[in-house]
């Protein structure tokens, strides 16, 4: 018969030795004094796997006694009920249709949850963004998801908006044509979510800058560390002083990727650079306008010109 007793905290311990450490007997299912031996607890769950797995066996499948561990990204899920497929003639009816199917066990939230969480995944995979981007973009779904802030919107489009936000969360921002890209969603609506969800959950982003988007362009165009170089110090050189005021990020750094490139062997067009950048050629070269006055003093100094500044084009 199981002798027990507890301290304050709650915890099961010996009555005659209460801070000796216990051991647990997973066969009988016991907790044992490590003292004298004395039960005192009994029916001890075990939690191990049934029976050996290796890494190498075909199913992959751990048969452990209590199931999937619990997901804290859904309500409820550890109380739920996974129904695998049945094999005998009495899992299914006349019609050859399973009597028994796991949709019945998951509520609608859950489910749309789950579908959000897949959505979430499958765009990440798509622009190989990391495991980290995704759970924070799970948690900030979900967190919309429970204060029902964003009612009338679609999950879809709050999905897309929480992936971007984690991007610039981690700090490895995608422009809202990536995600776009990636998405069903237009870029106006993802916007639109973007700034309701920042209200909502009351969080911010950092505000991006070029040299965010400067190496992740420069190397999708193939272009050299020097020339990639000198488009981060024009790109730099040109807000320090002033020159692009209301520009956004993105097109400054297409703007000083052109300029850089042009004055270089690795040579790239205004539509390369702006099927990269995401941009149209028309608002590289408002952009490239401005900083086209200026370009003597937006170079680095030890910069090798294949092409003068004065041959550059001067749109």
């Amino acid at each position: 018969m199981a002798t027990s007793s507890r301290h304050d905290s709650g915890k099961v311990c010996c009555y005659l030795h209460p801070d000796a450490p216990l051991i647990e007997d997973y066969r009988a299912g016991d907790q044992i004094c490590s003292e004298c031996g004395l039960v005192v607890g009994d029916r001890v769950i075990d939690v191990g796997s049934e029976w050996r797995t290796f890494s190498n066996e075909k199913s992959g499948v751990d048969p452990s006694r209590v199931g999937g561990p619990e997901n804290h990204l859904l309500n409820g899920s550890d109380l739920s009920t996974m129904i695998g497929p049945g094999t005998g003639a009495a899992s299914f009816d006349a019609f050859g249709t399973a009597k028994y199917q796991n949709r019945r066990s998951m509520n609608s939230s859950d489910r749309a949850l789950t579908n959000s969480y897949r959505e979430i995944i499958t765009m990440a995979d798509r622009i190989n963004l990391t495991k980290a981007i995704v759970d924070r973009a799970n948690n900030l779904f979900k967190q919309v998801h429970d204060g029902k802030n964003l009612k009338g919107r679609s999950n879809d489009a709050i999905a897309s908006a929480c992936l971007y936000i984690a991007c610039r969360q981690e700090h490895v921002p995608r422009t809202f044509k990536e995600i776009c890209a990636v998405s069903k969603i237009s870029k106006k609506e993802i916007g639109r979510c973007f700034k309701l969800i920042l209200k909502a959950l009351e969080t911010s982003v950092e505000l991006i800058t070029t040299g965010d988007f400067m190496s992740r362009f420069c190397s999708s165009l193939g272009l050299k560390n020097m020339v990639q170089r000198a488009a981060a110090h024009i790109a730099k050189k040109a807000g320090d002083i002033d020159i692009v005021p209301g520009r956004s990020p993105i097109s400054v750094a297409a703007a000083a990727i052109y300029m850089a490139s042009q004055a270089s062997e690795d040579k790239r067009t205004q539509k390369e650079i702006g099927d990269i950048a995401g941009v149209a050629d028309v608002t590289i070269r408002q952009s490239y306008k401005l900083m086209f006055p200026h370009a003597v003093k937006l170079f680095p100094e030890d910069f090798k010109f294949v092409t003068p500044v004065e041959q550059l084009p001067p749109m």
